[in-house]
């Protein structure tokens, strides 16, 4: 029962019963209405080859690119498995909202989300994942928690009251042992278009004795969500990195994706490695990914600019790009 309850409710925790080489973590951005405050929160966990590890609460201003990596015992971390419930000392994370009292770090104060919009589960294809969500041996797993949901309430920024009203939040997460050796991540939810997300990443995924390009992706339109992924059939077109740009270009049967990001500085986060929790990666809150959704051999649905992204480039891009030339840039 617990198996099945984790698989199915990707959001929940998925360590119960792990004493070793697992990480868990979810990401929290949150963004004011006027889009000046731009915040990463991420509570989440880290147990090392040997058995120690630390909970943890990390924090990335994406205005000023400064980051905090709060951190906390084992047994000061709390997290349910079949709903989106978390506490991290006095940290409580859940699908009505945050409330954060850092021991150290900018933020203090309670926020509360609306309704949340996650991608959808089920049995064959348990969320982002796909049927790939089934792998017992998968190095790194991903959910999307929220897609799109509105914030309301105070927090206390560095000592200053800002507020939350009428802001968006979005969430997601990651567990397993190790972030991949290669990849490019991307997400936005401020368009023209207000109720909209788009989500992107390709990385080398490890697969029994070899590896291959993995990618997923999807835009969601007021309720209406386009995926792409490896798992869908969809093909990775394009992938070239630039020093000042990133460009992205997936297509199925029906619909070609493609995904321009500027590539602007960052602060740096934690990530896990199988053996600690502390390498170091850059993320930027203030990336900008022009979106072009077209039907193939047809127009456009969906032509917009989104702002205020989330970008991380990390790792051995050179051999994911390698792994995805057969494909075509």
């Amino acid at each position: 029962m617990g198996f099945f309850t984790s698989l199915l409710h990707p959001e929940g925790f998925h360590g119960h019963g792990r004493t070793r080489r697992f990480f868990e973590g979810w990401y929290v951005k949150l963004v004011t209405a006027d889009r000046a405050q731009r915040w990463a929160v991420i509570p989440g966990i880290f147990l090392g080859p040997e058995g120690g590890g630390e909970a943890f609460v990390q924090v990335l201003d994406g205005a000023t690119k400064r980051s905090w990596f709060c951190r906390y015992e084992r047994t000061e971390f709390d997290a349910k498995v079949g709903s989106f419930d978390v506490r991290v000392g006095p940290n409580s994370f859940s699908a009505k909202g945050v409330s954060l009292a850092l021991r150290e770090g900018p933020l203090q104060g309670q926020l509360s989300f609306s309704e949340l919009n996650p991608w959808p589960v089920t049995l064959a294809a348990p969320g982002i994942m796909g049927p790939f969500a089934w792998a017992p041996f998968m190095e790194c797993y991903h959910g999307v928690v929220s897609l799109w949901h509105s914030l309301s309430g105070t927090l206390s920024v560095e000592g200053r009251e800002v507020s939350f009203d009428g802001g968006v939040g979005y969430l997601e997460k990651d567990w397993g042992q190790a972030f991949p050796a290669g990849y490019v991540w991307m997400q936005s939810n401020h368009f023209a278009t207000r109720e909209a997300c788009v989500l992107a990443s390709a990385a080398i995924i490890p697969w029994l004795t070899g590896s291959f390009p993995g990618l997923i992706a999807g835009l969601w339109v007021k309720g209406t969500l386009y995926r792409f992924a490896t798992w869908t059939g969809a093909r990775l077109e394009r992938l070239v990195l630039e020093d000042e740009r990133v460009h992205l270009a997936f297509a199925d049967r029906r619909h070609r994706l493609e995904l321009t990001s500027t590539r602007p500085a960052g602060g740096l986060l934690h990530a896990p490695v199988r053996t600690e929790m502390h390498k170091r990666v850059e993320e930027s809150l203030d990336a900008r990914i022009e979106v072009r959704l077209s039907e193939v051999g047809g127009g456009t649905v969906f032509e917009e600019v989104g702002e205020v992204a989330g970008l991380e480039v990390h790792g051995d891009l050179e051999r994911l790009i390698r792994m995805i030339q057969p494909t075509g840039r």
